[in-house]
């Protein structure tokens, strides 16, 4: 639509409107009404649109006082039919911002096709190893040899071990305090007792090792597949009963299965990634997936509560939440990098580094996908409500 100023001619009393070069197309009309002393009724510069600069504007009210002098004579124009050619002239959001309010249906598919790729790879996994995640000795089983300092190169030391024992999972981690290696930490998945004991003879002979110069810690399969059982109980009963507490909370269905989606979501995705990674979980990495279900169910009922509970519009309640919710992300993920990088036990790095993935999940699945389908669902109801 062109531009127009809109005078009225106190010689035959008669409308014109002046064609404005300066702006094009824009989906309004700036209009200035003449009084009858030839003065505008409103300041030319206060009612501009926002995209329109002061000197054009000087220069348009010059223009249209040399119309009303007699110094040019007014051109009737007619409003172009023709659309817009620049549907944002208007719109001063940012791309990113445009397509997350608005294209915001699309954006689901994000995190389905995460998932879906996900639970491929647990798939691929399954079948290719018999487990859906890489275990260490402290869920599979075996024995865990703790050594004090060697100068015994550990790539060394794994090849040797792994070209006599080609059959089984050897994993070599060195122990450091300060950034000085203390000692090596051998783990092997050997749970046959004359297996074991050849295990250990091996490493003993090949660091010229004392009887009382290293430890041993032996876990048998059953124990470890028990034990392995046990925790994933543990996480399914984390999720019924986080279900039943969100469906209490909230006593509405979608909204609820929103928050246990984005749960299930963030696990699965998680245990992908670090099986792609090749980190294989202990004990403490179950601790951290199960710490990682209660920061997920925060945010999203963080999230759920802003927006069905909210006293403004429901994108006032999402970046009400968004605020709160990355501000939580960052600090937590500050704290997680902090404690991966002074700390020197092999547990806690792994608990460090499932809960930085963890967050990292969770921030695509909460403000994406959770935000998506609570957007879908409000809108939803109050256009039933307005029938």
């Amino acid at each position: 639509m062109i531009l127009t100023i809109t005078t009225m001619s106190i010689a035959d009393n008669k409308e014109y409107k002046y064609p404005l070069k300066s702006f094009i197309n824009p989906p309004l009309f700036w209009r200035v009404m003449a009084d009858e002393d030839g003065q505008s009724g409103q300041s030319a510069v206060d009612t501009a649109p926002p995209f329109v600069s002061k000197k054009k504007m000087r220069r348009d009210r010059a223009r249209l006082r040399e119309v009303k002098q007699g110094k040019k004579e007014p051109v009737k124009v007619h409003e172009s039919s023709a659309p817009d050619p620049r549907p944002h002239a208007l719109d001063h959001r940012p791309w990113y911002q445009r397509i997350y309010e608005d294209q915001y249906k699309k954006l689901l598919w994000i995190p389905l096709i995460i998932l879906i790729l996900a639970l491929v790879q647990i798939g691929v996994q399954t079948a290719t190893t018999g487990d859906f995640l890489h275990k260490g000795v402290s869920i599979k089983g075996g024995v865990t040899m703790t050594i004090p300092a060697t100068a015994h190169d550990v790539d060394t030391l794994k090849n040797l071990l792994a070209t006599t024992f080609p059959a089984n999972d050897i994993e070599i981690k060195a122990i450091s305090s300060a950034g000085k290696k203390t000692g090596l930490i051998i783990e092997a998945d050997v749970t046959e007792e004359a297996q074991v004991q050849e295990f250990v003879n091996r490493v003993a002979q090949e660091l010229n090792l004392e009887k009382d110069g290293y430890s041993t810690e032996i876990i048998g399969s059953s124990l470890g597949a028990s034990f392995f059982k046990q925790t994933f109980t543990a996480l399914i009963l984390a999720f019924v009963f986080m279900a039943i507490v969100v469906l209490l909370y909230f006593r509405v269905l979608i909204p609820s299965l929103a928050v246990i989606s984005v749960a299930f979501g963030d696990i699965v995705v998680t245990i992908a990634i670090l099986n792609i990674l090749g980190i294989k979980l202990s004990t403490g990495g179950i601790a951290a997936l199960l710490m990682l279900v209660g920061y997920s169910v925060d945010s999203d009922i963080l999230l759920a509560s802003r927006v069905l509970h909210r006293e403004g519009s429901v994108m006032e309640g999402i970046y009400s939440a968004i605020k709160t919710g990355l501000t939580t992300t960052a600090t937590t993920a500050t704290a997680v990098i902090v404690g991966l990088l002074a700390s020197d036990s092999d547990v806690l790095k792994q608990i460090m580094i499932i809960i930085f993935i963890g967050i990292c999940v969770d921030t695509v699945f909460t403000w994406i996908q959770n935000t998506g389908l609570l957007r879908w669902y409000v809108e939803r109801k109050e256009k039933q409500q307005t029938v």
